[in-house]
C-alpha cells in the first residue's frame, strides 16, 4: 500500500484529500504545516507528496527544495489556486511530478497520483539497485592484502571524485572492469549509468554509430535515430575496455568528444553535449602502440591523465587464498552450492598455480572444484585437470603416499590418476581425454590397456 502525505493549511482541502485517497486504498498523512512533513519524508514512509503552494512560514517550493535530500525516491505534486506559467516551470526545475490548478478534478487528480506513484516505484528500485551497486563495487571489495593491491585502492580512492580519464592497465582476466566499476560506484556519479563496451567487439562500420549514435536515413537502415554510448551514458561514465583495438578513424573523433565534450550523431551537423567521463583499459604497451603508429600519441596522452596498473595474480600470491574462499562464499550465498572449504592442500596448489588467465580464471576454477567436490572440503582431486597436468599438485600427492613407496609406484599412481580424471572429464570420450593430457589417442588406449582401465575403440 502506497502511502500519500498530504500538506495544506486550508482544512477543508486536507480533509476532501485524505478522504479521496483512502478511498483509493492509500494509506494517508496529513499536514497542516510545511515543517510537519520534514520527519515524515525523513523516515522514508512517504511515496507521493501532495502540498499546497503558498502557506505560512515554510511554502510549497521550499519544502519541495527538501524532498530531494530527504527523500530523494519521493514524487511531489504542487497544488495552488495562484499558477502561473514561470511558477510552474519553477516547480518542475526543482524536481515537481505535477502542477495541479485549484480547484481540480478528483479523478485528474487521482490520475496525477497513480502515475507519480508508479515514478516512485521506479525510483526506489533504482535506488536500491544504486545501493547494492555501491556495496558490490566498494572498496574492501577489492580482495587483496598484498602491497600490490593495496597501492591499487589507495590510487582509485584518489580519483573517484575526479573527471579526468583514468587507464587501466593489465592482463586479461586481471579485474581491470572491476577497478573501473569501483572507480564509478563509489564517486559522485554512482547513481548514474556505468556503461562498458568492450571495443574489440565494435565492427569498423557501425562503431561509430554505436559511441556516437545516428540520425534517421543516416545510412542503409537507419530507420530512426540512435543514440550512441555517449549519450546514453550522460551524466555517468563511459568504459572503453580495449581501447587499443579502436580503428585510427575512430580515434580521432574520440579525441574530438574529450576535448570538446561535444559530439556529432552521424548524418547530423548539429553538436549534441555530453556530459561523461572516460575510463580505459588495456592489456597491451599504449605507448609501443604509439611508436607503432596503431594509436594516436595525442589521445595516448589525453586518456593517460591518470594510470592504474592492476597487478596479475602470479605477482599477489598472497590474496589468492583470499580469492578462493571468497568466491566459495559468493557461489554458497548464490544458492546450487552446498556449503565447504578448501582444504589447505588445495590452497597450497592454487598458490603455486601460474593463474595465466588470472582471477578471471581462478574464479572458473573455484566454481569447478565446488561442483566437483562431494565433500565438506574441497580436496585437490576436486580440482580441474589443467593444474594437476600442470603437475602443480604432485607435492601434495607426494605427501598423500606412503613414506616407503618406488619411485616406479608413486609414477604409476600419478599416471592413473591423470587419466581417471581425463576419461572423467570427457565423459568417457577418448579422443578429448588424450587432448586434455596431450598425448595422441593410441598412446592412451595403450595406457589403458596396462593399468587395466575399460577401453572402449569405437570411442571418439
Amino acid at each position: 500500500m502506497a502511502t500519500i502525505l498530504v500538506v495544506d493549511d486550508e482544512k477543508n482541502y486536507l480533509w476532501m484529500l485524505k478522504e479521496l485517497f483512502q478511498g483509493e486504498g492509500y494509506e494517508v498523512l496529513t499536514g497542516e504545516r510545511a515543517e510537519e512533513a520534514l520527519p515524515l519524508l525523513a523516515e522514508g514512509r512517504v511515496d507521493l507528496l501532495v502540498t499546497d503552494l503558498r502557506m505560512a512560514e515554510m511554502d510549497g517550493m521550499a519544502l519541495l527544495a527538501r524532498v530531494k535530500d530527504l527523500s530523494p525516491a519521493t514524487s511531489t505534486i504542487i497544488m495552488t489556486a495562484f499558477g502561473t506559467v514561470e511558477r510552474a516551470v519553477e516547480a518542475m526545475r526543482l524536481g515537481a511530478y505535477d502542477f495541479i490548478l485549484k480547484p481540480f478534478n478528483n479523478g485528474d487528480l487521482l490520475r496525477a497520483a497513480a502515475k507519480a506513484l508508479e515514478r516512485t516505484a521506479l525510483l526506489r528500485d533504482n535506488l536500491r539497485l544504486s545501493q547494492t551497486l555501491a556495496r558490490q563495487y566498494r572498496f574492501d571489495q577489492l580482495i587483496g592484502k598484498s602491497p600490490v593491491m593495496q597501492e591499487v585502492c589507495e590510487k582509485i580512492k584518489r580519483v573517484t571524485d575526479s573527471k579526468s580519464p583514468v587507464l587501466i592497465t593489465g592482463e586479461s582476466g586481471s579485474g581491470k572492469e572491476l577497478v573501473a566499476r569501483a572507480i564509478h560506484f563509489n564517486g559522485p556519479r554512482g547513481g548514474r549509468p556505468f556503461l562498458p563496451v568492450n571495443c574489440g567487439a565494435l565492427t569498423v562500420t557501425l562503431a561509430e554509430s554505436e559511441l556516437f549514435g545516428h540520425e534517421r536515413g543516416a545510412f542503409t537502415g537507419a530507420s530512426a535515430r540512435h543514440l550512441g554510448l555517449f549519450e546514453q551514458a550522460h551524466g555517468g561514465t563511459l568504459f572503453l575496455d580495449e581501447v587499443a583495438e579502436l580503428p585510427l578513424s575512430l580515434q580521432v573523433k574520440l579525441l574530438r568528444v574529450l576535448d570538446s565534450q561535444k559530439l556529432r550523431r552521424v548524418g547530423s551537423e548539429k553538436a549534441v553535449a555530453v556530459d561523461v567521463r572516460i575510463l580505459t583499459a588495456t592489456n597491451r604497451d599504449l605507448k609501443a602502440d604509439v611508436q607503432a603508429g596503431r594509436f594516436r600519441e595525442d589521445l595516448f596522452f589525453r586518456l593517460n591523465v591518470v594510470r592504474i596498473d592492476v597487478p596479475p595474480l602470479r605477482e599477489r600470491p598472497e590474496d589468492i587464498p583470499l580469492l578462493a574462499e571468497t568466491y566459495l562464499k559468493n557461489l554458497v550465498n548464490e544458492g546450487g552450492i552446498r556449503g565447504a572449504r578448501f582444504s589447505a592442500a588445495a590452497l597450497d596448489l592454487l598458490v603455486r598455480h601460474a593463474w595465466p588467465g588470472n582471477v578471471r580464471e581462478l574464479e572458473n576454477v573455484v566454481a569447478h572444484a565446488a561442483l566437483m567436490s562431494k565433500a565438506e572440503e574441497i580436496q585437490p582431486e576436486d580440482l580441474p585437470l589443467e593444474l594437476a597436468a600442470a603437475g602443480a599438485w604432485l607435492p601434495a600427492l607426494a605427501r598423500l603416499l606412503p613414506a616407503k613407496v618406488s619411485l616406479d609406484d608413486t609414477l604409476k599412481a600419478v599416471e592413473r590418476h591423470l587419466i581417471s580424471r581425463a576419461m572423467a572429464e570427457s565423459n568417457g570420450v577418448q579422443a578429448k581425454a588424450a587432448e586434455l593430457l596431450g598425448i595422441s589417442r593410441s598412446l592412451l588406449q595403450y595406457k589403458l590397456k596396462a593399468l587395466n582401465e575399460p577401453s572402449d575403440p569405437s570411442s571418439t
